[in-house]
């Protein structure tokens, strides 16, 4: 606890307002054996994506926010479409997949018509608890110009 209260210092107590990632260490003291070691956090892997033609770099860390309230399946890939040039060809929340391009065109016009909320807890089986905002969706789209698969963030969905 006490290398931890040291790296706080460093955070609080700096006159910087964002420190490099070479300031910050990371400890290990083992006292089963006189072993005590320091290391140096290395930064997150990047992905690349180019979205309408500008380069997005994105990390495990980062997330496509949506404030949109909660609109139906067929508005929420309007706006993919509209804002992002994408054609999405799945979406999935955990290990339930909502939407995709495989899916029986019958069902899929019934959930195009649902609010997403109401998408998840039909195919989830599961109520969101009354003080959840939030829906984590992960998305699989292609650009509408090269169909070639774009690689997205999660999409942090507020419903509420």
């Amino acid at each position: 606890t006490g290398l931890v209260c040291l790296e706080l210092y460093k955070i609080i107590g700096t006159a910087q307002k964002e420190l490099k990632i070479d300031a910050y260490k990371n400890g290990f003291v083992n006292l089963a054996i006189p072993f005590m070691t320091l290391s140096e956090p290395t930064p997150p892997a990047k992905t690349k994506a180019i979205l309408k033609g500008e380069e997005l770099n994105w990390t495990a860390w980062d997330s496509l926010d949506m404030n949109m309230g909660d609109i139906t399946l067929a508005e929420f890939l309007q706006y993919f479409e509209t804002e992002y040039n994408l054609d999405v060809s799945m979406i999935s929340h955990g290990v339930s997949i909502l939407f995709s391009f495989f899916a029986n065109p019958k069902k899929l016009e019934e959930r195009k018509k649902m609010k997403m909320s109401e998408v998840v807890t039909s195919i989830t089986k599961k109520e969101f608890p009354p003080n959840q905002l939030f829906i984590i969706l992960e998305i699989i789209a292609n650009d509408i110009d090269t169909d070639e698969e774009v690689e997205l963030p999660y999409v942090k969905y507020r419903f509420r």
